[in-house]
């Protein structure tokens, strides 16, 4: 139960903070720049706050493992991926194969690995205890 916990406020975090951005993005920037440039501009942003939220997992569920914490990072991608698509959907975009297909070659390269990041980043950070907290200690016994 955890490990579902742990995925789902990683997804609201990272999710909402691309919404916020897309918020302005989508209306100021993509008039501006170009689609292309908007995305690309937003990408540090968003790994900013991939890497902020992973590392936000990984110290509030200290008793999750590196393996845990990647099935807590693959839960949230997969409702980052899901929510994506439902969203282009209710604003009457398009069929799930020509979202993927109408994605610009650049910046739809590297939002995919982005999401990649996404998956893996909870996975990345190193157990340590949090003040009060053991992370080699069960039941009271090393």
């Amino acid at each position: 139960m955890n490990i579902l916990k742990a995925g789902l406020v990683y997804f609201l975090r990272v999710f909402g903070a691309g919404f916020a951005l897309a918020l302005v993005r989508v209306p100021f920037l993509v008039p501006r720049l170009g689609a292309r440039n908007a995305e690309l501009l937003e990408t540090p942003i968003m790994l900013g706050v991939i890497i902020w939220a992973s590392w936000r997992l990984a110290d509030r569920h200290v008793e999750l493992g590196r393996l845990a914490r990647l099935l807590a990072g693959t839960v949230a991608f997969t409702l980052l991926v899901t929510a994506e698509l439902l969203v282009a959907y209710a604003l009457g975009m398009r069929s799930f194969g020509e979202y993927i297909g109408a994605r610009d070659p650049v910046s739809g390269s590297i939002y995919a690995a982005s999401l990649l990041v996404f998956a893996l980043a909870p996975a990345c950070w190193r157990n340590r205890p949090g003040p009060g907290k053991s992370v080699g200690l069960q039941n009271g016994t090393p």
